[in-house]
């Protein structure tokens, strides 16, 4: 039977803030690195919350990044003999890694993601469901909810602002199990005032 030497992938690592999306992300590109592969790391500018200029988790285990702004930003910085690409923060990043992760994939590479699934009103966040419907591995991680100690999937926002994005880490969110979690402006299912 024939079988590639190379074989592209996505593989997606998703859950809400504090189960250990990142850690798991930086073990997978030290594990590649060990194998000897060329690996290149990736970030969303707008994630700076621990370092500018690597992926962070939130308990300060981190790997050297490119920190992008745009998806042709990151596109420029690819090299055309990685074996390896990993994404961490990807749910900021827009529509446009889409293709980019799909040639990647095709071309033989191992591409990594991770991110939040859900944003903080229990919605499916940005780019992901896409990346999840596209990947050939998924790896959802739970939580542990900060109210009652269960398993949680979800993210709490604990301050109030406006909009999907808030980048933040404890200061901001914690972690809830579905029971536990909270929409603002919310009745059950239902969302008052239109919104």
């Amino acid at each position: 039977m024939f079988m590639h030497q190379r074989q592209g992938s996505l593989e997606v690592i998703c859950g809400p803030m504090f189960s250990g999306k990142s850690e798991e992300l930086i073990r997978r590109i030290k594990r590649a690195i060990i194998a000897k592969q060329k690996v290149q790391v990736f970030k969303p500018a707008l994630d700076d919350r621990y370092d500018a200029s690597a992926i962070a988790s939130h308990g300060q285990r981190k790997h050297e990044a490119i920190p992008v702004k745009a998806t042709e930003e990151l596109a420029r910085h690819l090299d055309p003999d990685v074996e390896v690409v990993a994404l961490d923060e990807v749910q900021f990043m827009d529509e446009g890694i889409i293709p980019i992760i799909e040639d990647l994939a095709n071309r033989g590479v191992r591409v990594m993601a991770a991110g939040l699934d859900l944003d903080s009103n229990g919605e499916p966040f940005g780019i992901m469901p896409l990346l999840l419907a596209k990947a050939e591995f998924v790896t959802k991680l739970q939580a542990i909810c900060m109210v009652c100690g269960a398993l949680a999937g979800r993210t709490q926002r604990l301050v109030q602002t406006g909009g999907q994005v808030l980048v933040g880490a404890a200061e901001a969110y914690e972690a809830r199990c579905r029971h536990c979690h909270e929409i603002p402006h919310a009745t059950g299912n239902r969302l008052l005032d239109g919104e």
